[in-house]
């Protein structure tokens, strides 16, 4: 059986629902990423969700492969 890969979540397009999918981020973090994105323009890199209230390296590390800041073909 063939898995499909796991594509990441883009932080700059995502919903709060597809947000949410993400291991780690609940409904406020989600929240508080959309928002955070409305008021400074797109994520250039995922380091900069530390800018987020909440969000800290350690989550980072462990999110950094389910997230991406840009569109992959």
């Amino acid at each position: 059986a063939q898995t499909e890969p796991i594509r990441p979540v883009n932080i700059n397009t995502a919903s709060k629902e597809e947000l949410v999918e993400v291991e780690g981020i609940g409904p406020t973090l989600a929240e508080r990423i959309i928002a955070y994105r409305e008021e400074n323009g797109p994520f250039q890199t995922i380091e900069e969700l530390d800018n987020v209230k909440g969000i800290g390296p350690s989550l980072i590390e462990n999110i950094r492969y389910l997230v991406c800041t840009e569109d992959t073909p």
